[in-house]
């Protein structure tokens, strides 16, 4: 009985709603609850642009391709001012490194006891004070297949005592006194020369390979350089290898020097010295010469050494720095990375040693602070200065800091190049970077003006039609006529080969490559236009008295740059090859400018494709990822910009 109680109270408030909601409507009006209401709900609408991006990020590898275009563009064009590059930086000790960053990784066994380190462009070299021997950096000659960390047996397990890395091999002496190399020995670096008598060699003394020395506690340095060793014990200096990479190499060996306390070799000259505290240069180069003082004075080097004396020498690859026993500092040769811009050192304090390496030098001081100067492009005299330490070692780019218990405290510098490097020692990394923004920014501005010339010629002949559409497209098959690379070559050729500035250079690149591909936009534009112009709204305009010109690129020009747009994304791609296209055969951007065409130079060697191919297949991969991104993203634009294809096509 309650339930049919219940359903007629239902069907009576039903029946009083339903009254109540015709009055409603009756007095009210029902426009809004018509439009609230789910049964007349309308679909909403939305424009074609929205519903344009909304397709296209539907597209995964659209979307992808678009994220990666944006991050390599943000790399080309922001890293620069993160990695700096000068265009004419040449460094042969740096040439041909393949990928790797383990330059200035010092390993575990010898962070904790540092007896030595040497180090050479590729590698370094060290022995612990336990009398291990450790090696680390890129060790591999690519071209000759050298590998450097085959440490000979005799060395190994604790038999190292001394050990020394030049640019071409490694020489050591074992506990046992004998002297052992291994690497390159094509110019008696080490053990029996084999090559001819006339060669400017001398050899190393016979008594040394053979018997070594008799008491290794008396060799107070072994030192090897690009095709030279040195040897002092017992205050005897010995020296041998190539005379003409040590330009005074036979006047050191026959001045049968002795008390000699140390040797330093630039890339050409050996110089000595004495335990008296004086210099020695066999040959008498620093005669005439001059050098820079701590005080940033040019003095006659020898003249103002005259008296004074020495607590340490140390060199780079040109420069020779001298240490007094005051703690000033001379500098002598060819600075050109700021090696004679020598650290101020605080007042209380003096420097009592210094080491060099490729560019720059470090010091320490009497009271236990390390010091540094010179070039700072590997980041080797990064946060050195004033830093605690006993004892400094420089790499050719790295400095290393130890304290009295021989433990690493600090490293600095170069770790290796992620990229490799070039057959000129330039960083492949760098070089990509600065390279791409230059192929871009190439491409970019050779699609504006392809385009800016297609738009107009289109625009005109689809509208006008007549004798303008007739003479338009006549100029425009003469264009297209033309075989496009070869004939960029040969204008490239003759106008860059006269005496112009290279800026003015890569601006007529890009007029060439503009001026070259604006005839298939030109064409397509033209059609559009064409369908275009027999509209109501051209027709309407007309009679309203708008202008031709404004009729054609204010109201038709607007309902074609879809296609528009979709046309330069593909060119831009097609630009990018070509300009890479010319460069690589040398009719495009000239070294040592980058790009990635010229960068890709080299693939044309038969030893670089084999041997080197990092130069090679990285240029390769980003230029292959920006293209075909690009490409991707013009054909998603064309496809989601289509009113006539689906919207999930």
């Amino acid at each position: 009985m309650s339930k049919n109680n219940k359903q007629k109270e239902n069907k009576s408030a039903r029946g009083d709603f339903k009254i109540g909601r015709w009055f409603s409507r009756m007095f009210m009006g029902a426009s809004k609850e018509l439009s609230d209401s789910e049964i007349f709900a309308v679909e909403k609408l939305e424009s074609p642009s929205k519903l344009a991006v909304k397709a296209f990020f539907r597209r995964k590898i659209a979307v992808v391709s678009l994220v990666v275009l944006i991050a390599m563009f943000i790399l080309v064009f922001v890293g620069p001012l993160f990695l700096p590059m000068d265009v004419n930086f040449i460094d042969a000790n740096q040439a041909n490194i393949a990928p790797n960053m383990t330059m200035r990784k010092v390993p575990a066994g010898m962070k904790n006891n540092i007896a030595s380190i040497s180090g050479t462009s590729l590698f370094s070299v060290g022995v612990s004070e336990d009398n291990n021997i450790y090696l680390w950096g890129y060790p591999k000659n690519t071209l000759s297949k050298v590998d450097y960390s085959e440490i000979p047996e005799e060395l190994k397990d604790g038999k190292t005592y001394m050990a020394s890395a030049g640019n071409d091999h490694v020489i050591a002496i074992s506990t046992s006194g004998k002297l052992i190399g291994w690497g390159v020995n094509s110019r008696g670096q080490y053990g029996y020369f084999k090559g001819n008598k006339d060669d400017p060699v001398i050899q190393c003394p016979v008594d040394l390979i053979e018997n070594g020395v008799e008491d290794v506690t008396k060799v107070s340095q072994l030192i090897a350089g690009y095709q030279v060793s040195a040897l002092v014990y017992d205050g005897k200096v010995y020296i041998w290898g190539n005379k003409n990479a040590c330009l005074n190499m036979a006047e050191v060996d026959a001045g049968n020097y002795t008390k000699v306390k140390k040797i330093a070799l630039t890339n050409y000259y050996a110089f000595l010295l004495m335990e008296d505290g004086t210099l020695e240069c066999p040959g008498g180069m620093l005669r005439r010469e001059t050098a820079t003082s701590s005080s940033g004075e040019k003095v006659s080097i020898m003249s103002y050494l005259n008296g004074k004396k020495i607590a340490d020498i140390a060199t780079t690859n040109g420069c020779l720095a001298v240490l007094l026993e005051s703690g000033e500092v001379l500098v002598q040769g060819a600075s050109r990375y700021g090696e004679n811009a020598i650290a101020e050192i605080p007042a209380g304090e003096k420097l009592v040693a210094i080491s060099g390496g490729a560019f720059h030098f470090v010091g320490v001081t009497d009271g236990g602070h390390a010091y540094a100067w010179g070039s700072n492009d590997k980041g080797q005299l990064k946060d050195i200065n004033g830093t605690e330490c006993s004892a400094v070692y420089a790499g050719p780019y790295q400095t290393y800091l130890a304290d009295s218990d021989g433990k690493l405290i600090k490293s600095s510098g170069l770790k290796g190049y992620p990229f490799g490097t070039d057959n000129l020692g330039r960083d492949t990394l760098t070089r990509i970077i600065h390279g791409g923004k230059m192929t871009m920014t190439i491409g970019a501005i050779a699609v504006i003006i392809s385009s800016v010339i297609a738009i107009i010629v289109g625009c005109l002949s689809g509208y006008f039609g007549g004798w303008v559409d007739i003479l338009l497209m006549r100029v425009t098959e003469i264009f297209s006529a033309i075989p496009f690379l070869p004939f960029a070559m040969m204008l490239s050729y003759v106008l860059t080969s006269r005496p112009i500035s290279e800026t003015t250079r890569i601006m007529i690149i890009m007029v060439i490559l503009g001026l070259l591909s604006w005839t298939g936009l030109a064409r397509m534009i033209r059609a559009q236009v064409l369908a275009e112009r027999e509209k109501e709204f051209v027709t309407a305009a007309k009679a309203m008295g708008v202008k031709e010109r404004i009729i054609a690129f204010r109201h038709i020009l607007p309902n074609i740059i879809s296609v528009i747009i979709v046309s330069m994304t593909l060119d831009f791609a097609g630009c990018l090859l070509t300009e890479s296209s010319l460069s690589y055969l040398g009719f495009g951007v000239q070294q040592p400018r980058p790009t990635w065409g010229n960068m890709l130079n080299g693939a044309n060697n038969s030893i670089v494709i084999q041997n080197y191919w990092w130069q090679w297949l990285f240029p390769a991969i980003f230029l292959a990822i920006a293209t075909i991104s690009i490409n991707i993203l013009g054909d998603t634009l064309r496809d989601v910009l289509d009113p006539k294809s689906s919207q999930e096509k």
